[in-house]
């Protein structure tokens, strides 16, 4: 007979997995033992030394509910600053403490218990409950889900629906549901000019000048206002350096870097032409030139209200009576990646100390989780 973990104490187990991104740590040899004992098919989906698990009960092609999360964590610092070793897994009046107690090894936990315990007492008979974990979320997340995915895509695994189980909620279990993401995208600006005195500028080109009129456009109004379901886009500059200690000489070079978070009324495409655009037509004013290199997190996306979402939140709203609000609100996560596989949305505990020293979470919420996320389960396949 199969035992039915205890989500609270398989998230402290899973602590004690030493999981720092991209190191596995024993976290997925741990859920693919109990997974496979409870009649989980799982495979190693492994990719540049990236760990992953993929694990499915239930036959391929079925109607199939999947569940996505990661089991590594941010570095914890200096131990020394920690209450409680920060791989402890310490438990004490209620609390659960220790790296990846909130982000995200309680969510983990919960949707493995709560799968476990939806097969094997009330399985359906023509359903898969699929589970995508990675190790490599907190990484760069290039040989993650995205490995997870192209791994099922090659060998005919579908998820009707997902759920990543982030934590979703600012102050109050129940009070949010993610059903889209900003996308989020990096660019490098760099301006080439010619170096002079500052007394004879005539002579020289100051890269400077153009870099800081080509970011004044950028910032001087607003990327839009907003769209039905997103706030306004934002555009930040997060760096500006030249790299010259002297004050009479104008450099020869300039860079900048910024970071967009865009929502559905762009794409990084878009974005980025617009960028190039602006910097040409500076350029062929002032005879600086510019080089500029993009980085795409991930673009926006939106799983728009309809019977995966309004099961979802019905739900969370009977089991914590409140009802959650549908946001879109927050930074990236791999929702970016699953979205281009199935209908996806976010929803999980409170996210008050992830990647904080003394990262804890109540122990109770895990498992207030694992119910919803069983009875979830239950009403999907009803």
């Amino acid at each position: 007979m199969t035992t039915i973990p205890d989500p609270a104490q398989l998230t402290a187990r899973l602590i004690r997995c030493a999981s720092v991104t991209p190191d596995e740590g024993g976290a997925l040899v741990l859920l693919a033992d109990l997974l496979g004992a409870a009649g989980f098919e799982c495979h190693r989906v492994d990719r540049e030394g990236v760990p992953n698990l993929f694990a499915r009960w239930g036959a391929k092609g079925a109607r199939t509910f999947g569940f996505n999360g990661h089991t590594d964590v941010v570095p914890p610092g200096d131990p020394v600053s920690w209450t409680h070793p920060p791989f402890s897994g310490h438990e004490a009046e209620g609390w659960i403490w220790g790296r990846g107690a909130t982000d995200m090894k309680s969510g983990v936990a919960a949707f493995a218990a709560a799968a476990i315990g939806f097969v094997t007492e009330t399985p359906p008979p023509d359903g898969a409950v699929i589970l995508a974990i990675t190790g490599d979320e907190e990484g760069p997340g290039k040989h993650g889900t995205r490995a997870l995915l192209d791994w099922m895509a090659a060998n005919g695994e579908r998820m009707d629906v997902c759920i990543v189980g982030e934590p979703s909620n600012p102050d109050r279990m129940g009070e949010m549901i993610k059903i889209g993401r900003r996308g989020s995208m990096t660019l490098q600006i760099e301006a080439h000019g010619i170096q002079g005195h500052a007394a004879y500028p005539h002579r020289a080109r100051n890269p400077l000048h153009a870099l800081l009129r080509l970011l004044y456009e950028l910032t001087e109004a607003p990327l839009d206002e907003g769209t039905e379901h997103f706030d306004p886009s934002g555009l930040q500059v997060t760096t500006v350096d030249c790299g010259n200690p002297a004050s009479n000489v104008i450099p020869e070079r300039a860079r900048a870097v910024i970071n967009i978070r865009f929502n559905d009324a762009h794409s990084s495409e878009s974005l980025d032409r617009m960028i190039r655009a602006r910097a040409a037509a500076i350029s062929a004013d002032t005879k600086v030139d510019f080089a500029i290199s993009t980085d795409v997190s991930g673009e926006s996306f939106l799983t728009r209200p309809g019977p995966f979402v309004d099961l979802v939140a019905g739900v969370v709203r009977e089991e914590t009576g409140l009802t959650p609000v549908l946001s879109t609100s927050g930074g990236t996560s791999d929702a970016r990646f699953v979205k281009d596989h199935c209908p996806v949305l976010e929803f999980g505990l409170v996210g008050h100390f992830m990647h904080q020293v003394d990262e804890r979470v109540p122990a109770e919420q895990v498992r207030q989780l694992a119910r919803i996320y069983r009875r979830i389960l239950e009403r999907y396949f009803a």
